[in-house]
């Protein structure tokens, strides 16, 4: 039995959909059914989630990537008419349908390349929440982005906030992005002390409620590393226009400075679900019902330089811009290695940033990659961090 969609509502693909992003996105579509409906959903593991969201959403199709659960989700959905299909060729193949408006890609890491190029090349309006599609290919994206007339919407909220600030403002010329940052859970630590800090101490984020990378690319300050690069490509400006300036308070979620010295900030209290929902309805703005601010009661805003020497991933980011080529794509083929291993156990919390440093020394540099030559570097980034992450195990 084939569902239709009505015509006057966006039909949305949630790539990531029982993620931070993810379940935030389904959120804002419970709560606006008039206007959105949900055509795809996918998630890698989740199972449980992603069938009771199918089921609330009454999804036409879902994708559970690990085929190990494919079975449990196709019992569960088949009867309701949901179509279950497995794998990320599948995700790369449904978001090309003609039933689909808008992709939401909300996978974490290298991972959502693939799929968002795929959507790019069916034309898809793209809301993007995965930052690691830009970093890696930047420039292939972008460039396929105007070929094949895809937009693409910035949901990482501080290139919402920009995003935001620059509408209305034809023909002025922007002189610096300034590009916030909480300063993560480590902002008052000194060096010493954050070089012992345990996993728990760096899941302990002081403003978001985010993903286990994420957060801990937060508290390495790579975060905001992959959103110099990201800002750089969704903008078009020079790393040097970029200024990431720490915000601990995170009301003031980036700000745009123009030519003639005037500066447009983008405010409010710290939900993902503000710049999700803008993505989604652009260029319409929708009620919702988050907490607003109240200027009296913020009392003060207070901003600081970043400490490069606490947070060498940060310095590293803009080393990786400044070459250029392949090497954001080593850059975050190996932080995804080092998280990961960090999250494990494995290794302390500053040889994060020794084995991006490292690999990016031990990785071939190419300086115009194509599609190919991206995926290629990322797997050799990859075994290169593994290799090195060897060494750090047994100091």
């Amino acid at each position: 039995m084939e569902k239709h969609s009505q015509t006057n509502k966006k039909r949305i693909a949630i790539l990531g959909s029982t993620g931070s992003i993810g379940r935030q996105a389904v959120d804002v579509i419970r709560r606006h059914r008039d206007l959105f409906e949900v055509e795809l959903l996918t998630a890698n593991n989740n199972s449980g989630l992603l069938i009771r969201q199918a089921l609330e959403t009454d999804a036409n199709n879902v994708v559970i990537c690990n085929g190990d659960k494919y079975r449990e989700v196709a019992d569960a959905l088949q009867p309701h008419y949901i179509k279950v299909f497995a794998g990320m060729d599948s995700v790369c193949d449904l978001v090309t349908s003609d039933n689909i408006d808008i992709v939401l890609t909300a996978l974490v890491g290298f991972s959502g390349l693939r799929p968002t190029v795929a959507a790019i090349k069916a034309g898809k309006v793209i809301a993007l929440a995965n930052k690691e599609t830009l970093v890696a290919a930047g420039a292939i994206v972008t460039a396929l982005s105007r070929a094949y007339n895809a937009p693409i919407l910035p949901v990482d909220s501080e290139h919402s906030a920009i995003f935001q600030c620059l509408q209305g403002t034809s023909g002025a010329r922007l002189a610096k992005i300034h590009l916030t940052a909480s300063g993560g859970p480590f902002r008052t630590w000194d060096k010493e002390s954050i070089a012992v800090a345990t996993r728990d101490d760096a899941l302990k984020h002081p403003k978001w409620d985010m993903g286990s990378k994420v957060t801990i690319d937060s508290a390495t300050m790579m975060n905001k590393g992959l959103e110099v690069i990201e800002a750089k490509w969704l903008f078009g400006v020079r790393p040097d226009q970029i200024e990431v300036v720490v915000h601990p308070e995170s009301i003031i979620h980036s700000m745009v400075e123009f030519d003639d010295g005037a500066v447009l900030a983008q405010l409010a209290h710290p939900d993902m679900r503000e710049p999700i929902q803008y993505a989604l309805s652009y260029p319409d703005r929708l009620t919702l019902d988050n907490r607003k601010l109240n200027f009296a009661e913020l009392g003060q805003l207070t901003f600081y330089a970043p400490d490069i020497e606490k947070f060498p991933a940060l310095g590293l980011a803009y080393e990786a811009i400044a070459l250029g080529g392949n090497m954001p794509c080593i850059m975050n083929a190996a932080n995804e290695v080092a998280v990961k291993a960090f999250l494990d156990g494995e290794i302390g919390f500053y040889d994060i940033s020794g084995i991006i440093g490292e690999t990016m020394s031990g990785v071939d540099f190419v300086s115009e990659p194509d599609l190919d030559t991206i995926f290629m570097t990322d797997r050799e980034a990859a075994a290169k961090a593994v290799s090195i992450l060897k060494t750090h195990c047994h100091r």
